[in-house]
């Protein structure tokens, strides 16, 4: 028996496991678990399946307490970085030793993390554009430049990110034209390829600029998803560099499962927006040798 649980940022949802729990093979419980069609399901939750599985070590003896996060998606690989994983998995050691502030280890570095009422918010790191650390092929940055059809700036906000600015996110046919640009040859390790449009002028009551409406077909997912953190904070960096909004604004971005806000400052990106727990409960290992689950095997509790 496998304790799980599902929580979600902005519709970017994960399956949650503590790195104590026995998982004969990580690759393969993400691919049965994570599946849209076939997957983990349960009545308290927005779709069936995911879009990764987050392991979380938890070192509870720190102050503020850390937690070790790796990433497996649903195609086996694993993610150095992901904005909303990263929520949630905040949320997650939250809820156990109620603290309101985590640091979190993911391959891309260590990453502070704040729960409040207004959400979780994460310091993602310094957005980079350098070519070898996109990484693209070239001496240059890539800075909106054709691939595959479609004009992209590259950026690496803890993962590669292409990011186009479209006039309406809603008329691209995101399933056709981003595998292209995902695995075009100018990105060696593949890319996450985000549209984004500007909302319209104005700012809201607090001083926040409109933003931006975001759709992201995510490597590893190999799809579309509701929500991407690094996505949003891709499509900010892109922005400001290229003058469509200032350092320092916080910035709202609309994936279709929500809103994030983004801020970047001098020395790095602050990502905000809500996280919610779906349910938790157990899974069966019905034969660890092939891992078949028995997905009927899941309880509620919410």
């Amino acid at each position: 028996m496998v304790q799980v649980a599902k929580y979600h940022g902005t519709g970017n949802d994960f399956i949650i496991v503590d790195a104590t729990e026995t998982v004969p093979d990580r690759r393969a419980f993400a691919a049965e678990l994570c599946d849209r069609e076939t997957g983990l399901s349960h009545p308290n939750a927005r779709k069936r399946g995911a879009d990764g599985v987050l392991f979380l070590a938890l070192e509870s003896e720190y102050s503020p307490p850390r937690v070790v996060m790796t990433l497996v998606q649903p195609d086996g690989s694993v993610a150095a970085m992901c904005g909303n994983g990263a929520r949630c998995a905040a949320k997650w050691v939250a809820e156990r030793v109620g603290a309101n502030e985590v640091m979190i280890d993911t391959q891309a570095g260590t990453r502070r993390a704040q729960v409040g009422d207004q959400g979780v918010t994460i310091e993602m790191g310094a957005p980079v554009f350098d070519p070898d650390r996109v990484p693209v092929v070239g001496d240059e940055p890539l800075i909106e430049r054709e691939v595959e059809g479609l004009t992209v700036t590259a950026v690496n906000t803890g993962v590669p990110h292409a990011v186009a600015f479209v006039d309406d996110v809603t008329t691209v046919d995101v399933e056709a034209v981003a595998p292209a640009v995902r695995d075009a040859d100018v990105f060696p390790e593949g890319a996450n390829v985000n549209f984004a449009a500007p909302r319209a002028d104005g700012s809201d009551a607090d001083g926040t600029v409109r933003g931006f409406d975001q759709r992201t077909f995510e490597r590893g997912v190999e799809a579309e998803t509701d929500s991407c953190g690094t996505g949003a904070v891709a499509i900010v960096a892109v922005a400001e560099r290229l003058g469509k909004v200032e350092r320092g604004q916080r910035v709202p971005v609309h994936p279709p499962g929500g809103r994030l806000v983004v801020q970047l400052t001098e020395r790095d990106a602050l990502l905000q927006g809500p996280v919610e727990r779906e349910y938790t409960g157990t899974v069966t290992v019905v034969d660890p040798t092939t891992f078949d689950v028995e997905l009927d095997g899941v309880t509620g509790d919410d």
